[in-house]
């Protein structure tokens, strides 16, 4: 599933080339991937003639801003889920057999979103309507990593009372928004803490730690586009370059890249965890 670092590479793309584009026209493929309206002509109608001014993102949710002239027009919001992709693309290119929707900007170019899993959505929330009422889920979000609000305090705030793995925390949208496997992994690693250690144990240095693993961590992912492990593509259907000097994740039996120990796996929470065994106590 895409994380932080893949939605924020999406979000830098999209505003690099969707800008003050209009949307003409669309196509729904899949009635499903409309999450709001309930219709996909009501979607299209909604979204039609309006100008994309600005992508912005909230954890792993994208939403556009629209405008009509001058005047708002509502938001257009996306959630990729598992495996999907917003690709730019022009309106000649053969037709991936998943695609979903296909929206028609200028110079006959179109925003596609691929999603082979089907759990991505869209949603089109009309001007003047609080888009947290329509996109429900924004309103479980906590923080967002790069906020001035994600601090020692906060994080500590979230973890003292939870009798539960640090790793499984970290996995909740409302301890942390936009956090994932990956970069759960790999921030615990570089912080030096294990996945199996319960948020109730944690002392005040290894929350500050962690703190500051974790925005690193997601800061070194986007300035190489990201984590391509399996389908994740940037707008322009470019792999991202992370996994490649992942520290843990996805590295079992490989040698740790401090100390030589062997990574380890376990399952938490019906999740895969990676870790160091010698360098994460």
């Amino acid at each position: 599933m895409p994380e932080l670092p893949e939605v924020e590479t999406v979000r830098l793309g999209l505003n690099q080339l969707t800008l003050n584009q209009k949307i003409k026209t669309g196509d729904v493929l899949l009635q499903r991937t409309i999450a709001y309206p309930s219709s996909a002509s009501e979607f299209l109608t909604g979204i039609t003639g309006s100008a994309i001014t600005t992508w912005h993102r909230r954890g792993k949710y994208l939403l556009a801003e629209l405008i009509e002239s001058s005047h708002p027009a509502g938001w257009l919001g996306v959630h990729l889920r598992m495996t999907g992709q917003l690709l730019w693309l022009h309106q000649d290119e053969p037709l991936h057999k998943h695609t979903r929707v296909r929206l028609f900007l200028g110079d006959e170019q179109e925003l596609r979103f691929v999603d082979q899993r089907t759990f991505g959505q869209m949603w089109w929330v009309p001007p003047g309507v609080a888009v947290e009422s329509i996109m429900t889920g924004l309103k479980k979000l906590a923080v967002d990593p790069f906020s001035p609000e994600f601090s020692v305090e906060y994080l500590a705030n979230k973890l003292q009372n939870r009798r539960r793995p640090i790793k499984n925390a970290l996995l909740d949208q409302s301890v942390v928004a936009g956090l994932g496997n990956i970069y759960a992994d790999e921030s615990l690693f570089l912080s030096g803490v294990g996945p199996e250690t319960l948020c109730t144990n944690l002392q005040r240095e290894q929350i500050e730690r962690l703190r500051a693993s974790i925005i690193q961590v997601l800061t070194a992912s986007i300035e190489v586009g990201g984590t391509t492990f399996s389908n994740f593509l940037n707008v322009k259907g470019v792999n991202g370059n992370y996994g490649g000097v992942a520290l843990v994740y996805n590295r079992t039996g490989e040698p740790c890249r401090v100390c030589g120990t062997a990574i380890t796996r376990i399952r938490l929470a019906g999740r895969s965890s990676h870790f160091c065994a010698q360098c994460q106590r």
